[in-house]
């Protein structure tokens, strides 16, 4: 049953309150990653998707655990490998006892699916996610399966070792709200992590939210108000990255071959309405828009050959254009 509230302003304090515990939570085990946690928890109550990219030993993994411990989610793992076939991912039909057919339901079926190094499996099974992602939904042998909401996909890649992988088609990279990059810990929280990793105790994360608390909360993120000029400025900086187009950016005309898509304005406003309730506003401006524009577009622009022979990154592009 979902929660109940008497007013839309009482959810947000509520909301509010909720990322405040969730942060603590997380942070017993996940130290230094306080934005990469931030833009997660907007993805989970923007009902989004996220990438997380870095290099090996970052802890990408674990923080979609502990996020997932902290919030009373069914969870599943999958590792992606070159030999992983769809039916691995969404399931299949089998043969019982009786010679009836049944459906066997695969890993997909969980809250939150960890998607394991997802470039590692050829793009049949990488589209194994797409229906689900988009439509929230399996179809196997014509029949199609709901999926339990709320339903999260969190796949994390390994931007050094190339050789041997499957690239995200830009189709189903537009799927994902943030392509959130992991850096390196600083020197002091690396120095708690090693204290804290090579001990004998292990924290334990408390749940702080049900499905029904986190889908009352989705809905109110979709009913937050925007101000038209807060719509216009997220429209049309979409509108700037898109090169040779009237609205198109002079950076972005000379260093992008494609620009950013509808969804991405789409994201920008849930996100921006999202990102406002979690710093305990009721209503987002133009710096909301901006504190999500960067995950929401990096994966979204592709960079043309001056900008590559150049060495001009896409964060580059995106902040100048900001």
């Amino acid at each position: 049953m979902a929660i109940q509230f008497s007013s839309d302003k009482e959810a947000a304090d509520s909301l509010a309150q909720a990322y405040q515990a969730l942060r603590k939570e997380i942070g017993k085990v996940i130290i230094g990653q306080d934005e990469v946690v931030k833009l997660v928890l907007t993805a989970v109550f923007s009902q989004g998707h996220c990438l997380l990219v870095g290099v090996p030993g970052l802890a990408k993994t674990l923080l979609i655990q502990t996020i997932a411990d902290s919030l009373d989610l069914s969870f599943n793992r999958v590792q992606f490998t070159p030999d992983l076939m769809p039916s691995d991912i969404v399931g299949s039909e089998t043969m019982n006892q009786q010679r009836d057919f049944h459906f066997v339901p695969g890993p997909i079926f969980a809250n939150i699916v960890l998607a394991d190094e997802i470039n590692r499996t050829p793009p049949k099974t990488q589209a194994a996610l797409l229906e689900s992602m988009q439509e929230y939904a399996v179809t196997v042998a014509g029949k199609r399966y709901p999926l339990e909401r709320p339903f999260f996909v969190l796949a994390t890649q390994n931007p050094i070792e190339q050789e041997g992988t499957y690239p995200l088609p830009e189709a189903q990279l537009d799927r994902f709200m943030f392509n959130i990059e992991l850096d390196y810990p600083s020197y002091e929280a690396e120095l708690q992590i090693v204290k804290n990793t090579t001990s004998d105790t292990k924290p334990s994360v408390s749940k702080i939210l049900h499905a029904s608390e986190i889908q009352a909360y989705q809905h109110l993120v979709r009913r937050v108000p925007v101000a038209d000029n807060v719509v216009e400025y997220a429209v049309s900086l979409v509108h700037k990255t898109r090169p040779g187009t009237e609205r198109a950016g002079a950076r972005a005309t000379q260093l992008l071959e494609w620009g950013a898509g509808p969804r991405a304005s789409q994201h920008l406003i849930v996100g921006a309405k999202c990102n406002a309730l979690l710093n305990g506003k009721y209503s987002p401006d133009i710096e909301d828009v901006k504190a999500v524009a960067l995950p929401i577009l990096r994966h979204r622009l592709v960079r043309n050959f001056k900008a590559e022979a150049e060495g001009i990154t896409v964060e580059q592009i995106v902040k100048e254009l900001l």
